[in-house]
């Protein structure tokens, strides 16, 4: 399968589980010198082509907005793609909390603490945080903004991805008296 398609894929998947919204969210894979990332604006569950970003130097302007992030990721981390969705269960507890501990078993397993970290969406202050949140971790949230997950394959960031909403949803309503 090409890159296109795995994007493609993943993207799907994360418009059926509800993790993102019309044209929210963005996804990319390390490439070499740089990554991959879907154009700014994409659909992620039909992609157009996508847009190559090298770890220094000179951004392509049809490049997602979050680039500074994922360039910050790949500078500090050993991960190989990352996945931002706006699950809203994850962004609505963000909103109370700077750090979620899940109490599913799954969440406990996968995630054990994520970060809650602030930062206005696109900017270097937000990627800086966020990438350091996962250097030692494999998921983060930007408060009342979404999810960032740090994975080796698309895939596997959208399995962290789902179990961080899925981890969110479930300390929500077991705290419904």
């Amino acid at each position: 399968m090409n890159q296109r398609d795995e994007f493609k894929r993943i993207g799907m998947r994360l418009r059926q589980e509800g993790l993102v919204g019309a044209n929210f969210g963005n996804m990319s894979v390390r490439d070499g010198a740089g990554f991959l990332i879907t154009r700014k604006g994409a659909f992620l569950d039909c992609p157009e082509d996508l847009v190559f970003v090298p770890l220094e130097g000179a951004v392509p302007p049809d490049a997602s907005s979050e680039y500074r992030l994922h360039r910050e990721v790949y500078r500090l981390t050993r991960h190989r793609a990352v996945v931002h969705a706006h699950p809203p269960h994850a962004v609505a507890i963000s909103l109370h909390r700077d750090c979620i501990i899940p109490v599913d078993s799954e969440g406990e397993m996968f995630c054990p603490a994520i970060p809650v970290v602030n930062g206005p969406p696109g900017s270097m202050e937000m990627a800086e945080r966020a990438a350091s949140a996962l250097k030692d971790g494999v998921a983060v949230i930007v408060r009342g903004h979404g999810t960032f997950c740090g994975a080796r394959t698309l895939e596997e960031g959208y399995v962290l991805t789902s179990i961080v909403e899925h981890s969110c949803r479930v300390l929500l309503l077991s705290q419904v008296k």
